[in-house]
């Protein structure tokens, strides 16, 4: 399993935003949550998924969103699953608060720690997840912009109708926002999340 957890950057000096985003997670989401996402204290939130897709794109929202530190914990959990997320516990979720402590000093303010017995451990699944954190965090609304309408399907000559821009700005986007690797690196870290989230001495398949 994989948790999430989120806490507001600097929550005392403006307002509270968790609401706004577990909205905004939801919709992500969809129905591929495990347990939903739930504030668990204060400025803070957490979710449960089974899936290294769903835990990139919950990953990718919030570095869009800006202001928060985001920790994710990879590993097991303990049965049965409780209704509520605050209720949940394990060691995903323990690997999750010490991911997110460590974002708060990170420069990309994001951490990942993989449970003990994993197929993998943390510093060969990090280091990647953070430089694509890092990545989109350098990222414009420009350019978020044109990778939304790229992913509803759009082509780069159509994009630039609806943004009514030429297609050489849209070319410019395109390259400032490392949008050709865009849908190659999600899949690769998904997987990569994917293969970590089984017990080491499951075979690997090739």
């Amino acid at each position: 399993m994989i948790v999430i957890t989120a806490d507001q950057i600097d929550s005392r000096a403006g307002s509270d935003r968790v609401e706004t985003a577990l909205l905004g997670v939801s919709d992500v989401l969809g129905d591929a949550a495990v347990l939903p996402p739930e504030r668990t204290a204060g400025d803070e939130f957490q979710v449960l998924v089974s899936s290294g897709g769903a835990a990139v794109d919950v990953v990718r929202a919030l570095t869009r969103q800006g202001g928060w530190s985001i920790g994710v914990g990879v590993g097991a959990v303990e049965s049965p699953l409780p209704t509520s997320t605050r209720a949940a516990t394990g060691p995903a979720f323990y690997a999750a608060r010490a991911a997110v402590e460590r974002a708060k000093s990170t420069p990309e303010r994001f951490a990942l720690e993989v449970a003990p017995g994993a197929s993998r451990d943390t510093s060969e699944v990090e280091p990647l997840f953070a430089q694509t954190v890092r990545a989109l965090g350098r990222r414009s609304a420009e350019g978020w912009e044109l990778a939304d309408l790229l992913d509803a399907g759009l082509s780069r000559t159509e994009a630039a109708a609806r943004l009514d821009i030429t297609p050489q700005a849209v070319a410019k986007r395109y390259a400032s926002a490392e949008l050709r690797s865009d849908a190659p690196v999600r899949a690769a870290l998904a997987a990569l999340l994917e293969s970590t989230d089984r017990p080491a001495d499951e075979e690997r398949t090739p």
